[in-house]
Parts: C-alpha cells; structure tokens; sequence
C-alpha cells in the first residue's frame, strides 16, 4: 500500500463522522417532518398532504430490500458519495417546483426519489461507518454519530422554517397585527359588522381587518355560552392580473387559550374577483379559561412559495458542498467486493444470517420496545410543554421553548451522546447497558413532576428537568446503537444486517408514535406520562436475555 493509500485510510473519524451524519438526518427530517408544513402553509389539504408524505416513509421501512445490492455492488464510498450528490440536486429541483402551478405533485414525486436516496445513503453510510472503524472507535463515535443527526432535524425543523418565515414576512404585503382579549361577559361588547366598508385605495394592496380589537367573553356554562368571535379579511385594492395574494393569519404571542379552532385553517386567497369580498375567520377561546388573557395575531401575505423555494434551494447548495466535502475528508479503506449476483440466493442468506444468530428473539425484543416509551413521549412532550395551562399543559412561548430544548436541552443531548461512547468505549457496552437504559428511562419521571405540579413558565426546574431527560436520553439511546453494531457483528453482509436493525428501530419507533396520541387523550397528560414509565418495563426485561461480547467497544491492547 502506498503512503498516499495509509494517510487516506488513517484519516480521523473527526474530520467526517459528524458531517456524514449531519448530512444523513437532513433528507429524512425535510421529507417526513418539514414536509408537512410546507404543504400546510402552500394550501393543501391535510388529508391530502398528510396520506402522501405517510406514503414518503415506505422507502427507510423496507430499505433492507435493497441493502444487499449496496453491500455487494460498487463500494460503499461510491454509493455515499453519488447519492450526496442526487440529493443535492434533488433538493434545488423539488425548491423549484414549488413556482409551478401543478407544484404537489410534481414536489412528491421528487421528494419521493429524496426518500428512496436517503435511504439508501443511510445503508451505504452505516455500512461504511463499521468498515472504516474497529470496534472501540465505533463504540467512541456512536454517540456522536447520533448527536449531529439530532443537529440536522434540528436544522430541518428549526433553521429551515425560519428562513422561509423571513423571507415570507419580507415579501409581499405589509403583515397587520391586531389583538383579540377575553373579558368577563359582563365587559364584553360585540363588534357591529356593519362598520366594515372596503373603499379602494390607490397603489399596492394592505391587508383589512375588522374589527382591530376583538373582544370574546370566557365561557361559562349556563350563564355564557358564547365562546367565540368572527373578524372579517380583505385587501385594500385589487391584485395584479392573474395573481393571487395569499392571507395567512395565525397567533403570534400571548395566551394560547385564544386560537384559531383545530380544524380551521387560517388561509385565505384574494383575487381580482373577490379582492372587496370579506371573509371570516372565527377566534374562539378555551373554555377552561377562567381569567381575562389577550393575545396578538398577526396576518401576513408574503411570497409562500418564493420562501420555500429560497429555503429549499440553499439547502440543497449545502448538501451539494457537503458531497464535495467528503469526495476529500472521507477514508478509502479497504472494501474488496466480490462478483456477486443479486438474486433471490442473496437475500435469503442475508436474511437467514440475521434472524438466525444466536439471542435473536430477546434482540427483537430489544429493538423493537428499547425505545418504547421514549417513542411515545417525544410526540407528547412538545404538545404538553406548550399547551394552555387550563388544558394541562406548561404554557411556555415558543421563545421559552427554544431556550429549553433548542438551546439547553440539545447541549444536554451532546453531552450525553459524547460521554456515552467514552465510557462504553473503555468499559465495555456489557458492563454498562443496565445503567443506560436506566439513565434513558427514569428521567422521563421529570414529565411526572412537571404534569402534577405544572411549574410556572419561566420556573427554573422546567430548565433541569428538560436538561436531565435529554441528557439521560443521549447517554442511554448509545447503548441502542452499540449493541446493534455487536449484533451485526462480522457478518458477510453486515450493511445488509445492520439495514434490517435500523428498520427494526424505525419500526419500534413508528408504531407507539402513532397510538401516542391517543392514549394522552385518553389517559390526559399526568396519567400519560406515567404509561410512558411503565412502557420502558420490557426493554429493560430483554437486556437480562441479550448476548454480549463482554469486550464488545473496548480499546484491545
């Protein structure tokens, strides 16, 4: 091996695990996540938007079809680094799409071949992890790994939308607030509708609202039954011809005990046709709301479909240098690949050599519900940190909940993902499963705590008990991944193996995530927390039945 050929293959795993798998969580945040809201703020239906992007999910769920092709064809560095590529181009393609009038289903199609790439990026990228590393360095990088895959969903669901917001409250019309209170009934005075008169003014279209400050009693049953109000939309001159101006109205600060309903969406179109029509949008108040409160809302009309593609596209530009990137900081080691036909033959071995290694059914067990409770309590935790204080919930603003799991909670999350693999990487991941899965599973208590006292937004112990949670999660969620990469072992086709886990995870994530929400409303926030603890139960039973190399992430002398 040449001297050009040893300094390639003993590149630090520094300088390109954390970027490979930032750049792998980015595809799969946008096209299952971001997604929706795209769709929501462009005007499609949810029961539309919310069938095909389920559809979008089928890819990464049935990715161990096709991971024995990847594992014998071409070599993993080539497949990575191709489907970078793809990706890129991809996401300035689907960013694109979103000027164009048939944009829906043009836009899934494309996010459609996003998902099938990324999934098989994610094989090629697993695959590639094990090969260039020993099993202590990927006991040591297993946390990271995971940490700058929570980077990318944060960049997905955080950055992303934040740069289309922007872009929409620059663009277009000027945005108009106005503010909507909830008073005693004996203080309330209805708005006379017949106030509202469109007189056509000259130039650029203003968003109109009537009335600019609305007024809506508490509810009190038997004595005010009235627990709503209706304002009126329309624009001050009529759009330039063949365009239409789309109002989007929503809450923007204040008491979240006075919204729009759940099953309103607050979008409205303007034309030349009906620019002077006033329509209405009803504002209705929590019923368990028992004092006065106000709250702001904010109607804005800016270029929705410029902001994603703006957004979308750099995006894309990041992914695409990202590609380039890892062509030079990624390792060239040795992936020797026989002449392999994929056939029916294949898959049969690699699926034979999964589910018949030694301790698979406590293994499927471990897959499947390690994660149990977490995946039930992720779906919940944000609802309830958010949510009124009538309702059960914490009531943070959306400024306090940054702080909290933006800020605080994902340094928590880094910290615990890096300490994680160091100390499984010196002890062993045999030694120090049970308290992993022990630190993964007890702090959910905090949202115990939280639920039955309901702490003040702002208290102090929502700060700590956000930080002990996210730090327990990524000290304990590194045990999932490591006995995953023990359980693969050796294997002849461990990418193809190591898919089938992954997918497994997928799956144990999936299938609690959906019934979550109706069992917390069912059981309510405090009784939901608790079914989350006693979920945790069979994961932590299975560990007492798994097969572990006691030397499995260890430094070899």
């Amino acid at each position: 091996m040449s001297e050009k050929q040893l300094s390639e293959n003993s590149r630090s795993p520094w300088s390109w695990v954390p970027s490979l798998y930032f750049y792998q969580g980015i595809p799969y945040s946008i096209v299952m996540i971001t997604s929706g809201l795209i769709y929501k703020t462009m005007g499609v239906s949810i029961a539309v938007f919310a069938f095909w992007t389920s559809l979008l999910y089928l890819p990464w769920a049935i990715k161990p079809l096709w991971s024995p092709y990847i594992d014998v064809v071409s070599t993993k560095r080539n497949w990575i680094l191709w489907t970078q590529l793809l990706l890129g181009a991809a996401f300035i393609a689907v960013g694109f799409a979103m000027q164009l009038p048939f944009y829906f289903p043009v836009s899934i199609a494309i996010f459609a071949i996003i998902a099938i790439s990324s999934a098989s990026h994610d094989i090629a990228a697993d695959g590639f992890y094990m090969l260039s590393l020993d099993q202590h360095k990927q006991s040591f990088f297993v946390g990271i790994r995971s940490t700058f895959y929570r980077f990318a969903m944060l960049t997905a669901l955080g950055l992303l939308p934040l740069i289309a917001g922007l872009i929409q409250e620059n663009t277009g019309l000027e945005p108009v607030s106005f503010q909507v209170g909830a008073v005693q009934y004996d203080q309330f005075k209805a708005s006379d509708v017949a106030g509202f008169q469109i007189i056509r003014q000259e130039g650029a279209p203003k968003i109109l609202i009537f009335p600019k400050n609305v007024q809506i009693p508490i509810f009190e049953k038997g004595k005010s039954a009235l627990d709503s109000a209706v304002i009126y939309l329309a624009l001050s001159a009529p759009p330039a011809e063949g365009e239409t101006i789309v109002v989007n109205l929503g809450r923007n600060s204040g008491s979240k005990d006075i919204d729009l309903p759940k099953n309103r969406a607050g979008r409205f179109e303007f034309t030349r046709m009906n620019w002077n029509k006033p329509v209405s949008a009803v504002i209705r108040v929590d019923h368990n709301l028992t004092n006065p409160t106000h709250t702001l809302f904010k109607a804005t009309a800016g270029n929705i479909a410029f902001s994603w593609t703006v957004s979308l596209g750099a995006i894309g530009l990041v992914l695409l240098l990202l590609a380039v990137y890892h062509r030079i900081a990624l390792p060239k080691p040795l992936d020797t690949k026989e002449k392999t036909k994929v056939d029916l033959k294949v898959y049969g071995e690699v699926f034979i050599s999964f589910f018949t290694k030694p301790g698979i059914i406590p293994a499927l067990i471990f897959f499947l519900m390690y994660r149990l409770g977490e995946a039930q309590l992720v779906k919940v935790a944000t609802p309830f940190l958010v949510d009124s204080r009538n309702s059960g919930g914490i009531g943070l603003t959306s400024a306090q909940y940054g702080i909290a799991y933006g800020t605080l909670g994902m340094i928590c999350l880094t910290l615990g993902g890096i300490l994680g693999g160091v100390v499984a990487s010196k002890y062993g991941l045999k030694r120090l499963i049970w308290i992993m899965a022990f630190a993964m599973n007890i702090p959910i208590s905090v949202y115990v705590y939280l639920s039955t006292f309901q702490p003040a937004p702002g208290d102090f112990s929502i700060y700590l008990s956000i930080a002990a949670e996210q730090l327990g999660y990524g000290f304990g969620f590194t045990a999932y991944m490591l006995y995953m990469l023990s359980f693969v072992g050796e294997s002849k086709f461990k990418t193809a193996e190591f898919a089938i886990g992954t997918s497994l995870m997928a799956l144990g994530m999936m299938i609690p995530g959906m019934i979550s929400g109706y069992m917390k409303e069912l059981l309510g926030y405090q009784h939901f927390f608790i079914y989350v603890l006693i979920c945790a139960i069979p994961g932590i039973i299975a560990i007492r039945f798994l097969k572990i190399d006691s030397t499995f992430g260890m430094k070899k002398k």
